[in-house]
């Protein structure tokens, strides 16, 4: 094999542990090589379940490929938000690069990574340069505006707007250039269901529907865990795979079990969320965290404060408001208070009393369904004298005809309380929690022996040496 030439730089040296390739695992690093019936194909999209693999592999064969087929070229890795992809792509991605004798420099400054490595085959150095993007909103699509690029790879590309995402494509002027999808369902009205995945062989895409029993790293147990998180349309979606249509009543997993007594108990932390409006009902909830004794800890709404102006015909201000969770927490300015973000005069208010306020995560389908994985496993639960909040639960509902247009909408109204409680949960129940992933699985079934899965020993070749090519 001979020795890396001096003027590559010193290789990283880091451990990684493989684990063994599943067989679609297989196909995503091999299906662009020189052996593969589809390395013709313009683009490769991969949907699936939570902690399927999918993400790590893809974000892996890209680079192969990246620098397998060209030098000095520039790529984009594009991600909702660029401190996302640092955080759950970037830092595996690097390890595994680094432990195949590639040199991996970032330049967190410009949101580039270069990436060398020595080609055997042409006796040479290569390097490539990958720009990090973030697509969050319409205005991103100015980002990536004038590069031309030999490839993009999309983290979550349904979380994309589709001008973003058509920007992007449309600067993959390159030759052999190719198009990267990674994403989990929706709704069945999404664009990227209707253009991309509906549309895969118009498109001449490879599509694959990963679910966790493609990660050969998981246990039957972890697996287990995960299928009991989530109930309703985000079952569907994240454990069975399918791009289903969000309707009805939003936290149907929510039965008497989550009712508890109100009694006296032994709380170990207290928190207050708070929902504001002026016409629209204003809420207080007190949240108490308790050991109940079981595997963790829940907490509970311990009582509700709830006024309706447009129902009481007399609106309240700021300082009535304010004196009202002065009576709430008797005086008591040692509790945290997680609050409505809109309620800027509210929020200045109570901190010139001496509370101590915190603008709310107001981040709604991502609180929703961790709100609903919490009601599941019962890590919140609901004191009976919340008897505003109860009623909520049984009428909080999805916007059908939003939703019918692709766009998860919940209706807007009966859903004070469960804004207050959702603002809990983004801000405190989120950081207590581990391994929380929100993705989607699909059991593909019926796969044939003599399909093309990928070459093993390419893939061996590729991660021991990186000498195939």
């Amino acid at each position: 094999m001979g020795r890396i030439p001096n003027q590559l730089p010193k290789p990283n040296k880091v451990k990684f542990k493989w684990y063994p390739f599943s067989l679609k695992q297989q196909k995503v690093l091999t299906w662009w090589a020189d052996k593969s019936p589809y390395k013709n194909h313009d683009a490769i999209i991969c949907d699936g379940a939570i902690r399927s693999g999918k993400t790590v592999v893809m974000t892996y064969s890209y680079v192969l490929w990246a620098n397998a087929t060209f030098d000095g070229q520039m790529f984009a890795i594009c991600s909702k938000t660029i401190g996302a992809f640092r955080r759950n792509v970037l830092a595996p991605l690097k390890r595994m690069l680094m432990n195949s004798q590639y040199t991996v420099e970032e330049h967190r400054g410009d949101n580039l990574i270069t990436i060398s490595n020595y080609d055997y085959q042409k006796r040479k150095v290569v390097t490539n340069y990958f720009y990090i993007f973030g697509g969050k909103d319409e205005a991103s699509q100015d980002l990536i505006q004038g590069i031309t690029l030999a490839g993009v790879f999309f983290d979550e590309v349904a979380l994309m707007p589709e001008s973003f995402v058509n920007q992007a494509t449309a600067r993959c002027s390159v030759p052999k250039s190719k198009f990267w999808f990674n994403c989990n369902p929706e709704g069945p009205f999404h664009w990227f269901y209707l253009n991309w995945v509906k549309k895969a062989y118009e498109k001449h895409a490879l599509r694959l529907s990963f679910n966790m029993d493609d990660n050969l790293s998981l246990s039957t147990e972890i697996k287990a865990r995960y299928k009991r998180q989530y109930t309703g349309v985000f079952y569907d979606r994240f454990i069975l795979g399918k791009w289903v249509q969000a309707e009805g009543i939003i936290y149907s997993m929510f039965t008497e079990e989550n009712i508890v007594p109100t009694e006296h108990r032994i709380y170990s932390k207290y928190y207050v969320s708070c929902d504001y409006g002026t016409k629209n009902p204003t809420t207080f909830i007190l949240w108490g965290k308790y050991e109940n004794g079981w595997t963790e800890s829940s907490w509970i709404a311990i009582k509700e404060y709830y006024y309706d102006g447009r129902k009481e015909m007399v609106s309240k201000s700021d300082t009535q408001y304010a004196d009202e969770m002065e009576k709430f927490l008797a005086g008591n300015r040692g509790i945290e208070i997680i609050c409505d973000p809109s309620a800027a005069s509210f929020i200045t208010e109570l901190r010139n009393r001496g509370y101590n306020v915190i603008p709310a995560n107001n981040d709604v389908i991502d609180g929703i369904r961790l709100t609903g994985s919490c009601i599941q496993c019962k890590k919140i639960l609901v004191n009976d004298c919340c008897v505003n909040g109860i009623a909520e639960f049984h009428t909080y509902a999805w916007d059908e005809k939003a939703c019918a247009k692709g766009v998860d909408t919940v209706l807007k109204e009966n859903d004070h309380w469960m804004d207050a409680m959702r603002y809990f949960v983004n801000n405190v129940i989120k950081y207590e929690l581990s391994d929380v992933d929100y993705a989607s699985a699909i059991y593909e079934k019926g796969m044939h022996n003599d399909e093309y899965m990928g070459d093993k020993d390419v893939i061996q070749k590729l991660i021991k040496h990186n000498e195939v090519f």
